[in-house]
């Protein structure tokens, strides 16, 4: 492609990805888009869901067939679904529902399947007294067995659809059903589900053609995920997005410096950008020890290191407000404490729950009932009215009025001093909103097993019970905390909040305290000829996150040690950052 002197780098980037990518569809090849951070990914998938409506619009409306989306999140789904104008041959859902979607009629492949979801499901079918021809139903989320149902878990679906790929009779359908799959953020995808896409649909002739759009430099999440997806040579075409939008100059340079082989070019070549690295070798007391905080200052003394550098940073003009700035730290537990949602870290064992809203009932409390809640509050009642989804109320006189005024009056006051479940039992009443029927359903099917004496419950009906009442003791003001924190109110985030986003001021504290990351080690190793075979995830989990973080200013970027570093890792940090790594004074 010719270059456009007209245009910005990062815009000539851009047509050129874009150019590679409308190729391989009209050729009908398999594609992996590596998409660095910056490098508008999420632009380049709606321009090719765009660029296959245009082409297969009549065709695909006229034999009921459909381009799959999938996402991992509901903000994702929604988001492409908006700006593809929810187009009836787009189907966009987050990859759960996509997954249920395309097996939930194969009820006998499903049911034969069971055995293979691993030595609980195998207990739980012996004492159900074996399969028979009960319906496989994926509703509510909690795994169990009746004589008439089988309710699956979340990760029983990925495991079924999986194996179902397998199949060919499955397979012939599913193809017809869905001749093009594009996979947004495909390096979050099941490491399982992602090997059954390649040996069925790549390496194997097919009547499919799939895209995948992210980077694998991005994976922060989890071990189960695939990570870059690999193929025999020629199968699939590689397009490197080289576009940064997001960053200014000098940390685009970095960027570049610890990532070469996918340079990425700036938006603005004139723009320069701030970076400045401070650590804490100069502090003389007792660091902390054990496996996972050794190394690090204490507490208190990160505390105030954290402080000094904001001063400092405010002294050259960074304007550190909730505006402007993130500050991004890795234990989130102090982080849910320091927010105050300690209640709502401690319900949920698995974060996404609740940062991501993959749980039913923290999706409605923050989607929902908080939406509405601060619409009523400023008197946007249409705004309300919209949140609440409760189509044109019957308001034709005055007293109509009252009752939505004095139901929304006892709402805001319960959210104030209620729990999540004193709340729950108000919106059962004045359904306003309307609770969701499969928060319905999990309601109804608590308070059965409540009113069944304990001993006498089965122990999958303990375990529902135990979480549903966790979450219902939850104190309510919390669900309003944690959604600030979603939402960027507040300055904090950590990892679960970094990717993604996008900051014009970026304060990253590298310290201790989960023993899957270790600052002092990870630039040792960086500054090595080779990392140890051993040590090779441990090293990339460490260099995505870091990289991930650092990726995240628009104009200004500074990293804080709070763990002392060695020469090796200064060694590191300099080749990085050059002369801008201080000492920090507090």
């Amino acid at each position: 492609m010719a270059e456009n002197l007209e245009i910005s780098p990062a815009e000539n980037a851009s047509i050129e990805c874009l150019e590679k990518v409308f190729k391989a569809i009209d050729e009908k090849k398999h594609f992996l888009v590596e998409a660095g951070a910056g490098a508008g990914k999420t632009y380049t998938l709606i321009k090719a869901l765009k660029h296959l409506i245009d082409k297969y619009d009549a065709e695909y409306f006229k034999t009921s067939r459909k381009i799959a989306c999938i996402t991992y999140t509901n903000v994702a789904k929604d988001e492409i679904r908006s700006r593809t104008d929810n187009h009836p041959i787009v189907l966009a859902d987050t990859i759960h529902a996509f997954a249920w979607e395309a097996i939930q009629n194969f009820q006998k492949g499903l049911r034969d399947r069971m055995i293979e979801l691993g030595d609980r499901w195998q207990e739980r079918i012996a004492e159900a007294g074996g399969i028979r021809s009960q319906k496989v139903i994926y509703s509510l989320g909690y795994p169990k067995i009746t004589a008439e149902e089988i309710f699956l878990h979340h990760n029983d679906v990925i495991k079924l659809f999986t194996s179902l790929l397998y199949d060919n009779k499955f397979k012939k359908i599913f193809t017809i059903r869905y001749p093009i799959i594009l996979i947004d953020e495909y390096q979050d995808t099941n490491r399982g589900l992602a090997d059954a896409l390649v040996a069925n649909f790549i390496e194997e002739k097919s009547n499919i053609i799939l895209g995948f759009f992210g980077d694998h430099w991005q994976k922060i999440y989890g071990t189960e995920s695939c990570g870059f997806i690999e193929t025999t040579e020629g199968k699939m075409e590689i397009i490197g997005k080289q576009a940064n939008f997001r960053s200014d100059k000098n940390i685009v340079s970095v960027l570049n410096k610890m990532r070469p082989e996918l340079e990425q070019f700036e938006y603005d070549p004139e723009s320069a950008g701030e970076i400045v690295v401070f650590h804490s070798n100069n502090w003389k007391g007792e660091r902390r020890t054990g496996a996972h905080w050794n190394g690090d200052l204490p507490e208190a003394v990160a505390h105030d290191y954290l402080e000094w550098t904001k001063e400092e940073l405010n002294k050259n003009h960074w304007d550190i407000s909730t505006e402007t700035t993130k500050i991004l730290m890795l234990t989130n537990n102090v982080l849910a404490s320091e927010q105050g949602y300690q209640n709502v870290a401690n319900t949920f064992s698995d974060n996404d729950d609740y940062l991501k809203k993959n749980n039913d009932y923290m999706a409605f409390l923050m989607d929902t009932v908080e939406i509405g809640c601060e619409a009523f509050l400023n008197k946007k009642y249409g705004e309300m009215i919209q949140a609440f989804n409760v189509g044109a109320p019957k308001i034709r006189k005055h007293a109509d009025k009252k009752v939505w005024f004095d139901d929304m009056t006892k709402l805001l006051a319960l959210c104030q001093v209620g729990t999540v479940g004193e709340v729950l039992d108000l919106l059962k009443t004045t359904n306003k909103p309307k609770i969701p029927r499969k928060i319905e359903e999990k309601e109804q099917r608590f308070t059965q097993i409540e009113a069944v004496e304990e001993k006498d419950r089965e122990e999958e009906d303990k375990s529902f019970a135990s979480k549903i009442k966790s979450i219902r003791s939850i104190p309510y003001s919390e669900i309003a905390n944690v959604s600030n924190y979603i939402d960027d109110k507040t300055l904090y985030s950590t990892k679960h909040g970094v990717k993604g986003a996008e900051f014009e001021n970026v304060i990253i504290v590298l310290g201790r305290g989960w023993n899957q990351y270790n600052w002092n080690q990870f630039l040792e190793w960086m500054d090595s000829v080779k990392v140890p075979a051993d040590k090779q995830d441990s090293f990339e989990r460490n260099r995505n996150l870091f990289y991930v973080a650092c990726s995240r200013p628009q104009k200004r970027l500074c990293l804080l040690f709070t763990q002392e570093l060695t020469e090796n890792a200064f060694q590191s940090l300099n080749k990085l950052f050059g002369n801008v790594v201080k000492e920090a004074c507090t």
